[in-house]
């Protein structure tokens, strides 16, 4: 009768060979560090020769280098091995240089060192491996010395691995010195030197160092070129990838699929769609990597329908593909079709990863669809996200973006690891949200803010017209933090100075920056010019502003709505004729509000919706009540030549006025009504929600342009100054 036996305990046999054979299936078998100890232990009891058991230990440390939590359980064996045979330590140096850890090569070495470890020739590439992995420059350069200590840095091995850990490290001179210093030669180590070049930018360099390559007898093969195509698609950098498509061409090498799709890729990286699909098309047979770097190429030149052609034409997805199509719709105007794609790659058996759920919260972020928000976070959590610090910062900024600051704190609270993106996030939240307060609060408790962080609280204090607070902060920034100004600080000083009226100081500060006002800085002091009726200094701005970007529209409209303050209806004209023949449009005010989960867009005196008579009758009945408190129509914004009756009706018909009243009708009462404006809030409407708020007793939150407006009972969060 067979004695049966537990692969963790005591064998029945006491035959050394077979006991061997028993604990090394153990450990094969072993899933989980408690079952590895038990193991240990077996080992421990038996009377083993030092061979096996050195040989079963190493065993061990092997199967727990993948288990979590096991690196000081495998060190303190390691630390107990007396005299290790050298060929068990190399082959226990490469597996940890190939982990997901391979710093921890290195931990094995320091800690062997100590105990007098021994090591040869073959130890060294596994070790330069790991420290090129882990980005350890340092411990990368005492490996280097002790290579020459031990004599063994002439071998050809070890010369092209202390080549790739130079190069990858970024230290593109020492990677020069050791080549130029090699004996031998081959493809790969020209093909690792090229390589750092191109990662470094090098890229003078490397039309160079083919020449010395070609020179040296040695030809450039298909992986030096797919090589530098790569590196060229990466940068953008056309016309070295045009050079190298060209001597591909010349030398008549056959390009190989590999070599195809790494010029495909080039080109679609660098936003030659027609040179890229001309190759395309040439193409036998399709693979998924280049078929996903057409879509993401199609995607980064806006031509997302064009992207999706070709995502619909690949029958087996990965995940890569699913990503890029779902980042092309996060960052075109289409957000809603990437959060579609989401659940039609999750309905395909396909799970979303890190970055797959980043590109997701961003689209949900730019939809401001707070139902949908709720709904991704909850993905977030079904494939345990939860802890993941790029993916609970994005949270912060979505739920933000949303409407919904409260969920904005909530995550950041809940957050066992915050970085500076945390705090700037969270600050930047409170910010566009008007709470200026909370945003100086958190700012105060950085420990290292960064240039982004001063951007965000600055943009609070100049929304709050915090004029003092401001100046602190942008000295103590110079001053204390040692960040020099960018653009962007200088246009919150600019803003923050012409939101208080004080434009003759931001005016100042335009003249005296040490570097050329850009675009935003001239539109800001060009907003703050219509908003206190300074038209002449506003004039001024727009028309700077029309010297770096011709075909800005607002600075157009500016300048037709100067004039026409002025009825002075001829230069009206002049502007209008002047946009017809440039072909500039002025960008059409809408609005967007989520109901049952769909986005329902409005447009000034829009009637395409299907509600659109319910949706007019509520807008009567709403105008009807807010007049009983006090409302009149403000027509003075209305700067076109009309009666007044007429003007009455523009106003009456702006979009957030129809997707208020859609929202009164389909929501529930009491409940929030969110709004999404993708221009500035007039002053008439912004009158008309405060009145609604309290008529209707609803909280009503819009976003605009610049910032959120919270309106509660009658009054705003901006304070009426935005």
């Amino acid at each position: 009768m067979a004695i049966m036996t537990h692969p963790f305990t005591t064998p029945p046999t006491t035959h050394p060979n077979t006991t061997h054979i028993h604990l090394s299936t153990s450990i094969s078998k072993a899933t989980s560090l408690p079952q590895l100890k038990q193991v240990h232990t077996q080992i421990l009891r038996q009377n083993l020769s030092d061979s096996d058991s050195g040989s079963l230990l190493f065993d061990l440390i092997l199967s727990s280098i993948p288990l979590p939590s096991s690196l000081q359980y495998s060190l303190s064996i390691f630390s107990t091995l007396q005299n290790p045979r050298t060929h068990l330590i190399n082959k226990l140096f490469r597996e940890l240089s190939r982990s997901k850890e391979p710093h921890n090569a290195l931990l094995f070495l320091e800690n062997g060192r100590r105990n007098g470890l021994e090591v040869d020739r073959f130890s060294f590439p596994p070790l330069l491996k790991a420290a090129s992995r882990a980005f350890a420059l340092r411990e990368g350069m005492e490996i280097h010395g002790l290579g020459c200590k031990l004599g063994f840095i002439s071998d050809p091995f070890i010369q092209t691995a202390l080549l790739g850990m130079y190069a990858n490290s970024g230290q593109i001179q020492d990677a020069r010195l050791v080549f130029d210093k090699m004996s031998e030669r081959d493809i790969v180590t020209w093909d690792i030197m090229i390589d750092g070049y191109c990662q470094n930018g090098l890229f003078d360099d490397v039309l160079v160092l083919l020449e010395e390559m070609r020179s040296s007898n040695v030809e450039p093969d298909s992986r030096v070129f797919t090589t530098i195509l790569s590196a060229c698609g990466q940068t953008g950098n056309l016309a070295l990838g045009k050079v190298i498509h060209e001597l591909i061409s010349e030398n008549n090498i056959i390009a190989d699929s590999r070599l195809q799709s790494s010029l495909i890729s080039m080109y679609a990286g660098c936003g030659c769609m027609d040179l890229a699909q001309n190759l395309y098309d040439e193409l036998s047979q399709k693979n998924l990597v280049v078929s996903t770097a057409m879509i993401s190429g199609y995607s980064k030149a806006g031509q997302v329908e064009a992207a999706h052609s070709i995502f619909n034409q690949i029958t087996d997805k990965d995940l890569v593909c699913w990503s890029a199509m779902i980042s092309g719709y996060a960052e075109s105007d289409q957000p809603q079709e990437g959060l579609k794609l989401l659940d039609e790659m999750q309905a395909s058996g396909v799970k979303p990863d890190q970055v797959t759920m980043l590109s997701v919260i961003s689209a949900c972020a730019n939809l401001g669809a707070l139902d949908q928000a709720k709904r991704i976070h909850m993905i977030v959590d079904k494939y345990r996200f939860r802890e993941a610090l790029p993916v609970n910062n994005a949270l912060i900024d979505m739920y933000a973006k949303c409407g919904y600051l409260d969920g904005a704190r909530e995550v950041f609270g809940r957050m066992r690891r915050k970085n500076v993106i945390s705090w700037t996030s969270m600050t930047s939240a409170h910010a566009i949200h008007g709470e200026a307060d909370q945003a100086l609060m958190l700012f105060r408790q950085m420990k290292e803010p960064n240039w982004i962080t001063f951007v965000a609280v600055l943009y609070a204090c100049s929304h709050a017209g915090l004029v003092d607070e401001g100046q602190q902060i942008f000295s103590s920034m110079v001053n204390e933090y040692k960040i020099t100004p960018k653009l962007e600080h200088y246009g919150c000083m600019v803003d923050l100075y012409g939101r208080a009226n004080r434009l003759r100081e931001a005016l100042e500060l335009v003249e005296s920056m040490p570097m050329a006002p850009n675009v935003v800085i001239w539109g800001s002091l060009m907003a703050a010019c219509r908003i206190h009726g300074e038209y002449e200094l506003g004039e001024f701005a727009a028309k700077r502003l029309l010297e770096l970007d011709p075909e800005h529209d607002g600075a157009y409209v500016f300048l037709s709505n100067f004039y026409a303050k002025g009825k002075r209806w001829e230069n009206v004209g002049e502007v209008r004729q002047l946009m017809k023949h440039k072909g500039i449009l002025k960008e059409r005010g809408h609005s967007k509000i989520e109901m049952g989960n769909e986005i329902h867009k409005f447009l000034t005196a829009d009637k395409s919706h299907k509600h659109a008579d319910d949706i007019y009758a509520k807008l009567d009945e709403v105008v009807c009540k807010l007049m009983q408190v006090g409302y009149a129509p403000n027509t003075s914004i209305v700067l076109i030549d009309v009666d007044e009756d007429e003007k009455k009706d523009i106003v009456l018909l702006h979009s957030e006025k129809l997707a208020l009243c859609y929202g009164l009708l389909k929501s529930s009462r009491g409940s929030p009504i969110h709004i999404i404006k993708n221009l500035r809030i007039c002053e008439d409407c912004h009158n008309f929600m405060k009145l609604a708020s309290k008529v209707f007793e609803r909280e009503i939150v819009v976003r605009d342009r610049t910032r959120f407006h919270h309106y509660r009972d009658g009054s705003c969060s901006c304070k009426d100054y935005w």
